[in-house]
């Protein structure tokens, strides 16, 4: 949920943002971590990963720091 989540603020804030400049790249910022997030569940190592706690911990951190960032931006 958290990589659609990232993926779907990005395109929100690529529409939202048309005509402000380098909003391509603020918008890559949380859409390219987000098509990773979900790329991982794909993929039998990326789902091993993302049960353990390291990456439970890493995936709501970085989220959440790019969550306030799209909320800045």
């Amino acid at each position: 949920m958290g990589g659609y989540l990232l993926l779907a603020v990005g395109l929100i804030n690529l529409r939202y943002q048309t005509g402000k400049s380098d909003v391509l790249n603020h918008s890559l910022i949380l859409i390219i971590p987000g098509v990773i997030l979900l790329g991982l569940t794909f993929i039998s190592a990326g789902k091993k990963w993302l049960n353990t706690k390291a990456a439970t911990a890493m995936v709501i951190a970085c989220g959440g720091l790019l969550l306030i960032y799209s909320f800045i931006n």
